[in-house]
């Protein structure tokens, strides 16, 4: 009945620094931008980004005004993860582009896991399998 994780929401005030990141840095593709014109909160620009069939959607309101963020953990939203080839070449292309990691890499038996932070914060999670 279940597929797939269809996309992943990321609600920003700075769309254009957020698609920068995902592009630039992690390599996602610009699939189409839209506009809702009307919803209860005005306008909705949104920003269709793809990866290996991962679409991230970049939410702005244009019109609002950007809330304050929240200390600690919350319910939603908590990471992604993406997978990559490998973990010590990645952190670096990361560094290169003066990304760091937040933390990691740990290596474990099976995995390599890090984590770095999008332009607002949200974390994502670096995985590597390795058996």
């Amino acid at each position: 009945m279940f597929k797939r994780i269809d996309h992943i929401e990321l609600l920003t005030a700075h769309p254009e620094r957020v698609v920068e990141f995902y592009t630039g840095v992690l390599g996602f593709k610009v699939r189409q931008r839209d506009r809702v014109p009307s919803t209860p909160l005005g306008p909705l620009d949104l920003v269709y980004l793809d990866l290996g069939g991962t679409t991230v959607e970049v939410m702005t309101y244009p019109e609002g005004k950007p809330a304050a963020p929240q200390p600690g953990e919350r319910f939603g939203y908590r990471m992604m993860a993406l997978e990559v080839e490998d973990m010590d070449r990645a952190l670096a292309l990361l560094k290169s582009k003066g990304i760091d990691a937040a933390w990691g890499p740990v290596k474990r038996p099976t995995y390599a896991r890090a984590e770095i932070c999008d332009p607002d914060g949200n974390r994502i999670e670096l995985r590597q399998w390795l058996a």
